[in-house]
């Protein structure tokens, strides 16, 4: 040793054999063992000295790099002594690691930059650079640029192992390669480096996904399921180690080593099964916006290596990944989807990434992986913004199919009860603002896409209801097999759970699209008519008619509870004014000579202007329950419902107002040449009437047959009319006849069906009408073709078939005990509602939601007063809001007031309330429309409370009792009280 040679440098010099044996010092090129101990005793008892030892290292590793890189045997020893020792230092200087750091990775970036083939010193270079990432606390990581730097270029150099191919056939090699950076990789991800700076973490995930996320996409899944698996089972891999949740004093490096002697090499399962680990580990590590970084890594890297094609390894990696990321994280992935699946720019054919992303959603939502804090409105408001996209740029897009599935897989996703409804609304809002663009609807070629834009939109509102109800089946099918399950040991999170019970979809949010019955593309009246019908055999519980009876309400309540029951059924029920409007519509579309893009009466007040959502409360009373919420029930309470809703702006409004006025312009009173209906369209009016009478019957029947009658007067043709309009009479009094056959059966009235089973079998003619097509829910099937009326002589067309009379058809109806009891009406009233005169201008005057005279009256016979955001919409507030009572003010108001009975400015308040709800409780009645509040014990009676100056002024005031005041032209009454009160 030199005399003047520093401490430190001896003390490092001593850690090397000599010169001529360091050859001889392989396999294991181990440094002496004593002479580390003094090296790294005297480093870790002086920090100070730390960048000096440091400093000296580096020097010799360029050294021996330099001379490694010429074949240089004794020079490649000497730096796999010196990569030795530098593990060393930084498990010994593990709590001055920061002091070490710039010089370690400095050497490692120029060793594996001059030697990236030499897998010996890749291996031991790991081993340092995993040692390094074990203890390092990350704060230095974007503070030393040129750390930094060396930094983010190990991780490169790792990454590229990683996938590295050998030029020979040794697979063993190959995979021993891969191994060793995988193994770097992984200290990387389990390393406080990654996630300390929020700025760096982009572009190490970069490299990071790009080496570990090739290895999942280029395999098939069955092998991925099959290592996925092997990973469960054993956590202990022989390959990695994760010490990130343990303290520094208590953190291992792991050891790599490239070959040991006797051992097999690695297989290609090996390496697929650590890449996996290591993957998995990344996303369990990070928060919400780091892996959102990293799902922007991973689409960047399946774009560099042009993989999106594999489109179930893709769905694979999406639904592992969400599973590997931390529960309340998991909403970041399907989000960045949506958000990346929105910017793809947009081309005549769909592209591989597009197919790929829309999959990688649709497999997230239906995966049994729980969710939370998943934005459902505005996913499916970027999927409707991508239907429309693509419709106009191709009609036929192969992507559309997949968008209305993946639409349709956020049924699967209830976090609370009215979330479907939710996302109904947003759909059914979108329908309508496109409808209503105006003529642009009508040119050429854009017809097409809206007619396109349209189906889609209503296969995914039925999809949403269908998905939903299906998982809900399996949800509660799980909780009977869970006992089982649990008594398996099966864990935890393997077991699916079960999310709030969604509520049914209001029919308020199909009112907006009824005119879609009468729309000039048959695909879309088809797709329509077929979606209402869904959704009154899915979402209203269908009522037995035989079993069926009256109310307490209507059977034995007071005359106030029948007259309010009876009046909702036949004015003020929701469910009774969107049935006005389908059968307006339904009259429309069988009779009109003009068929297009309209939607709808007039605004209903109901719908508010001034914002994108509203709510609309509505009250429900009679022995049916609500169409909108419930369906039918045997009670005669009423409920109280809220739905949000999207409303549509006022110009949307206005132009649709018009165009049904314009249509009502052309409304015929019989039909005629010009009628545009076909024979596929009066079996889709026949569709919908069954439905109609099937689910909702009470008021399918008061509604629907006045329609009836009116559709057998327009049926009627004169002498000597053309074949085609006799085609049509024919055609239009069947449909009559087997409406009238699916009444008589459903209300159990022998005599109709008889009479109607006689009919239709005597009909002989060439025209009849054709079945309907399948149809599946939630599946965007091929545009339907109408079945249109055949060309036929006269010849051809027999004598005219008369069909049954609706004169009869009243009588029997009328006569029968079943819709008497279900009505509460007798026999003349029936008559009389039957045969009243029925108009579509009235039909659809009677759809739109107005004050109503008959309103419902309370036990004492006033007005009963409902307050509803209904009423903000009507103009003249101060007229409608509150009900007025004609009685003047009196005595007995002073002394109410006295009493503490004047407490309010309505006088209907001021009463005795019918039913108090402080002497009642509510019962445990779970039928809507038996909410009633029952009786509980009586209380003492407490002496009233006397009111206050304000209230008795208040009522001498309205009394006209005082003098006037100087500025007023009001009396003030005790004006000695009013200066004692502004004391």
């Amino acid at each position: 040793m030199h005399f003047f040679t520093s401490n430190h440098v001896s003390l490092i010099g001593a850690c090397y054999p000599p010169s001529s044996a360091l050859v001889a010092a392989s396999p294991d090129y181990r440094p002496n063992s004593q002479e580390l101990s003094r090296l790294t005793y005297y480093a870790a008892n002086h920090p100070g000295k730390i960048h000096k030892v440091g400093s000296e290292l580096e020097k010799r590793v360029k050294a021996d790099c330099v001379k490694a890189a010429a074949s240089n045997p004794r020079a490649r020893a000497s730096l796999l002594i010196t990569l030795a020792i530098l593990r060393e230092l930084a498990i010994e200087c593990r709590r001055d690691i920061s002091l070490l750091s710039p010089s370690l990775v400095s050497c490692l970036r120029i060793t594996l930059s001059s030697l990236p083939s030499d897998l010996e010193v890749c291996a031991r270079a790991a081993s340092v650079f995993t040692a390094w990432c074990t203890y390092t606390d990350g704060h230095i990581i974007g503070v030393d640029s040129g750390l930094t730097q060396n930094y983010l270029t190990i991780i490169k150099l790792f990454a590229a192992q990683c996938n590295t191919e050998t030029k020979s056939s040794d697979h063993e090699l190959r995979n021993r390669t891969r191994l060793v950076g995988l193994a770097a990789i992984t200290g990387v991800v389990n390393s406080e480096a990654l996630y300390t700076s929020p700025t760096q973490f982009k572009p190490q995930v970069s490299s990071l996904t790009g080496a570990l996320l090739s290895h999942v996409i280029l395999t098939d899944t069955a092998i991925l399921d099959d290592c996925m698996q092997t990973t469960k089972e054993n956590t202990n891999s022989p390959y990695l180690a994760e010490f990130r949740t343990r303290p520094l004093s208590e953190r291992k490096a792991s050891s790599i080593h490239a070959h040991i002697d006797g051992e097999v090499g690695p297989s290609s399962t090996d390496v697929l099964a650590t890449a996996i680990h290591a993957l998995s580990q990344l996303f369990k590590h990070s928060n919400a916006g780091q892996v959102s970084s990293l799902m922007h890594a991973a689409f960047e890297n399946l774009d560099n290596m042009q993989l999106w094609a594999k489109t179930d390894r893709c769905q694979w990696f999406a639904q592992r990944a969400c599973e590997w990321t931390q529960y309340q994280y998991r909403y970041a992935i399907p989000s960045r989807l949506a958000e990346h699946l929105l910017s793809t720019p947009d081309a005549g054919v769909f592209i591989d990434q597009q197919k790929a992303l829309i999959c990688m959603l649709t497999a997230i939502f239906t995966s049994p992986t729980a969710l939370v804090n998943l934005s459902t409105s505005d996913i499916v408001s970027n999927l409707i913004t991508l239907v429309f996209r693509r419709v106009v740029i191709n009609p036929t897009d192969n992507l559309l199919p997949l968008l209305v599935e993946c639409i349709t897989s956020l049924g699967t996703r209830v976090y609370y009860s009215d979330q479907i409804s939710d996302l109904a609304s947003e759909l059914v809002s979108r329908l309508t603002t496109m409808d209503v663009q105006g003529p642009l609807s009508q040119q050429k070629g854009v017809s097409a896409s809206r007619s396109q834009a349209i189906r889609c939109l209503l296969a995914g509102l039925l999809g949403l209801m269908v998905a939903a109800d299906e998982h809900s089946k399996d949800a509660r099918a799980s909780e009977q097999q869970m006992p089982s399950l649990m008594s398996m040991d099966t864990k935890p999170s393997s077991i699916p759970i079960r999310g709030p019970r969604r509520t049914r979809i209001p029919g308020e949010i199909w009112h907006d699209t009824l005119s879609l019955l009468c729309d000039s593309d048959f695909a879309v009246r088809s797709d329509y008519a077929q979606a209402l019908v869904t959704y009154l055999r899915r979402e209203v519980p269908r009522a037995s008619v035989n079993g069926f009876r009256r109310s307490r309400a209507i059977a034995g309540g007071s005359p106030p509870a029948q007259a309010n029951s009876i009046s909702l059924l036949l004015f003020g029920d929701p469910a009774t004014r969107s049935l006005h409007a389908i059968h307006a519509y339904l009259f429309l579309l069988a009779t009109s000579s003009s068929l297009g893009s309209f939607l709808g009466a007039p605004a209903s007040p109901s719908h508010s202007f001034n914002g994108e959502m509203t709510t609309i409360r509505t009250s429900t009373t009679g022995p049916e329950g609500d169409l909108s919420q419930n369906g039918e029930t045997a009670g005669g309470g009423s409920s109280s419902t809220t739905t949000p809703r999207r409303s549509i702006d006022p110009t949307a409004r206005s132009r649709k107002s018009s165009n049904a006025h314009r249509l009502l312009d052309v409304v015929s009173e019989r039909i005629s040449f010009s009628c545009l209906a076909s024979l596929s369209d009066y079996a889709l009016i026949l569709h919908v009437l069954t439905a109609i009478h099937e689910e909702v019957p009470v008021r399918g029947l008061l509604t629907g047959v006045p329609m009836l009658v009116a559709l057998e007067a327009a049926a009627q043709v004169e002498e000597g009319a053309d074949v085609t309009t006799r085609q049509r009479s024919m055609s239009l009094k069947e449909l009559l006849t087997r409406v009238w056959l699916v009444i008589g059966k459903l209300w159990n009235i022998p005599e109709l069906v008889g009479r109607a089973e006689n009919e239709l079998s005597t009909m002989k003619g060439p025209v009849t009408l054709p079945q309907l097509a399948p149809f599946t829910p939630g599946v965007l099937r091929n545009p339907e073709t109408e079945a249109p009326f055949p060309v036929l002589t006269e010849m051809d067309l027999l004598d005219d078939w008369t069909g049954i009379k609706s004169e009869d058809v009243l009588v029997l109806l009328a006569s029968s005990k079943s819709v008497q009891e279900a009505t509460a009406l007798d026999q003349q009233n029936l008559l009389h509602r039957f045969g009243a005169r029925w108009t579509v201008e009235g039909a659809l005057r009677e759809s739109i939601e107005r004050p109503n005279p008959n309103r419902p009256v309370t036990d004492s016979g006033s007005p009963l007063l409902k307050l509803s955001p209904a009423l903000m919409a009507i103009e003249n507030l101060s007229l409608q809001s509150l009900t007025r009572s004609a009685r003047g003010v009196g005595v007995t108001d002073l002394r109410e007031a006295l009493e503490g009975r004047a407490g309010v400015s309505n006088p209907a308040l001021a009463r005795a309330p019918s039913v108090s709800t402080l002497d009642h409780s509510p019962s445990l009645n779970f039928y809507p429309g038996r909410h009633a509040l029952v009786p509980t014990q009586s209380r003492t009676k407490k002496r009233a409370v006397t009111a206050g100056s304000g209230e008795v002024r208040d009522v001498l005031n309205r009394l006209g009792i005082g003098k006037y005041s100087g500025n007023s032209l009001l009396k003030a009454s005790f004006p000695t009280m009013q200066k004692s009160d502004q004391k």
